[in-house]
């Protein structure tokens, strides 16, 4: 093959393709479903209730829906009674998958849900579907997070998307 610069950038662009295959098949790119509407979950701190939402939405519903979480200010990690609660529950390691990202790292979202923000909510670029007006259990009992968790299980489970 002659080495032109329409060769040459068919080449990278080969090249990136296969280095994306490769990661793919590794596991560590997560292909989206065009066709799937994407659905997150939004807190301020994107470190507690809307990392438990997503990771139990993936869990439960991700065949349908591609979820995400996200807040206008991030955590270094996610809350850790958070990531304890949850695997002892589920078996889900959130901090294997999951780590606090801001609106701006998530794609265009079909429907956004708040996790209830106590005094205002985010503006995150559009109005908010739904507010689950959930109580930040950060800091509380086990048996306070429980109960958030298990609300947050059943919101998932009987969510509804037109």
């Amino acid at each position: 093959m002659k080495k032109t610069k329409s060769n040459v950038v068919f080449l990278q662009k080969i090249n990136s393709a296969k280095k994306k295959a490769v990661r793919f098949l590794e596991g560590k790119v997560k292909q989206n479903n065009p066709t799937k509407k994407k659905i997150a979950f939004i807190c301020v701190h994107n470190s507690c209730r809307s990392q438990i939402a997503e990771s139990l939405a993936k869990h439960f519903r991700g065949d349908e829906f591609d979820f995400y979480s996200a807040g206008t200010e991030t955590k270094p990690q996610i809350n850790q009674d958070a990531v304890r609660l949850v695997k002892k529950l589920y078996g889900i390691d959130m901090e294997q998958t999951q780590y606090s990202k801001l609106i701006s790292d998530i794609p265009d979202l079909d429907v956004a849900i708040s996790m209830g923000c106590n005094v205002t909510c985010p503006y995150i670029g559009k109005d908010f579907d739904d507010n689950w007006q959930l109580e930040d259990p950060t800091g509380k009992s086990d048996e306070e997070f429980i109960k958030v968790i298990n609300i947050i299980e059943e919101k998932v489970r009987s969510l509804q998307v037109l």
